[in-house]
């Protein structure tokens, strides 16, 4: 029995865990202000709350409902846009779309508001840049945008003024109904932690299956593995840090140690998709679903990452990340298995790492080409290196010989220049309906030369190569 609370009611349902949460919010429930878009996590009309109890409070993220699984709703509080309504007045969300003029046709108009509610309700700095990102995959296709931004910055000098993480302050203010307060006790109070579920094709986040294969997941057995404690966490000890798959994007985004050790992490995972997206999605369902243009997985690569493999009877083995792959969408993972963890050496004082991608639209989309690196330098040589690319084979590509041919040399642009030439050869590039093979090329020497220059601004300008490539 799938349980947890829906707005300001308890809900108990046998419905299929498999099924999304939208369809059992609009079609189960009827309630339709979660909107019916893209159904694939990409337009935001079908943006929810989800609130998860952790120590005596409840911490809300932001989720698209059209790829997410009824069960992993299991003892969570679920808000929809009717569970922001206030009695007889607008929410200070609502108040805001509504002064400012951010609404048009409607139909993206609920997503915007829960989305904003959510940033209300978060711990992040109450800041226009981090309203921006809440609301960055909410698409509108009438109102050109200002006036969202309009009404976000409305929000935000609203909420200038609150007390710290105070839902007191935010019921007084008309963020959010009185019936919040009640919440963490009634999550407290549902029985049984852990939904009990038969054997059945392994999901996490489901951002990916779910835009796959939504259907067949809701008719048949899933295991849902999102809850399993030992799956999750960020650590870091003597040097070495230790990612849980089922940690997700913001996970990342939101470790301060992790930002210290890698100043542009924000920058970069800005670039893997929306917000709603970035609470959702697990590492390890990226790197099993083995797409060629995976970001993370591309992004774990360049680190010269190792992961550890668990069975049903928890025994372990490790693999270097660089050989998990075999083929397209093939890998070592056998019947039962489980990604445990992905762990990698931090960055030191004499290492350097960047990631680029380029995509149709800079932020919120599907990678043409994307590509990273991690370089140890010393004394203006190259003493180690790991450089990873995507979307130009059938596999997230770990370039072995342009990453041993880079150990060891100056740091030149001769050198840089010589590496493109290995790299063009270990890539096999095709036509697609993100580029030409030609195209593809192009777009990963670019990003290989991006590399040097963001990383070595005072070494390297775009022009040292191209006038020589």
């Amino acid at each position: 029995m799938i349980t947890f609370i829906l707005n300001n009611k308890t809900i108990k349902t046998s419905e299929h865990s498999g099924m999304t949460l939208l369809d059992f919010v609009r079609y189960q429930q009827r309630l339709t202000g979660t909107k019916i878009g893209c159904r694939e996590g990409d337009c935001g009309a079908c943006t929810l709350l989800v609130g998860t109890l952790k120590h005596n409070t409840v911490e809300y993220k932001s989720i698209t409902s059209c790829i997410s699984p009824l069960g992993n709703a299991h003892g969570k509080h679920i808000v929809t846009v009717e569970g922001t309504n206030l009695k007889g007045k607008l929410t200070s969300a609502q108040e805001a779309m509504k002064a400012n003029y951010a609404t048009q046709c409607g139909f993206c108009t609920p997503g915007f508001v829960v989305a904003l509610t959510g940033f209300a309700l978060s711990n992040s700095d109450k800041n226009y840049s981090n309203a921006i990102d809440a609301i960055s995959g909410n698409i509108c296709r009438c109102t050109g945008y200002k006036a969202i931004e309009k009404a976000a910055h409305q929000v935000v000098e609203k909420l200038e003024h609150q007390e710290k993480n105070s839902f007191k302050w935010l019921i007084d203010n008309g963020f959010i109904p009185e019936y919040f307060e009640s919440i963490p006790q009634r999550l407290k109070d549902i029985e049984g932690k852990y939904l009990n579920q038969s054997k059945g094709k392994f999901v996490s986040g489901g951002t990916d299956l779910y835009v796959q294969k939504a259907d067949h997941l809701a008719d048949n057995d899933v295991h849902l593995i999102a809850e399993k404690e030992y799956l999750k966490g960020i650590s870091i000890e003597n040097g070495i840090c230790t990612i849980g798959t089922n940690s997700t994007v913001s996970d990342l985004w939101n470790h301060k140690a992790l930002n210290t050790y890698f100043p542009n992490l924000k920058k970069q995972l800005k670039l893997v998709s929306s917000e709603q997206i970035r609470n959702m999605a697990s590492f390890g369902g990226n790197l099993v679903n083995a797409s060629p243009i995976g970001d993370m997985t591309i992004f774990f690569l360049a680190l010269n990452s190792e992961i550890t493999i668990s069975n049903e009877n928890q025994k372990e083995r490790t693999r270097e990340l660089k050989n998990f792959y075999q083929g397209y969408k093939t890998f070592d993972l056998n019947e039962g298995e489980l990604l445990k963890d992905i762990t990698f050496k931090l960055p030191t004082k004499q290492s350097f790492f960047n990631f680029e991608k380029v995509c149709k639209r800079t932020h919120l989309d599907i990678a043409s080409v994307n590509s990273a690196i991690q370089l140890s330098v010393e004394n203006d040589t190259i003493s180690e290196a790991h450089v990873s690319i995507g979307g130009v084979a059938a596999i997230p590509k770990y370039l072995h010989e342009t990453s041993a041919f880079l150990a060891g040399q100056p740091l030149t642009a001769e050198t840089i220049l010589k590496a493109n030439e290995i790299l063009q050869k270990e890539i096999s590039p095709i036509s697609d309906v993100r580029g030409t093979t030609d195209y593809k090329r192009l777009l990963a020497r670019q990003l290989f030369f991006a590399h040097f220059t963001e990383l070595f601004p005072k070494y390297f300008t775009l022009n040292d190569f191209i006038q020589h490539a």
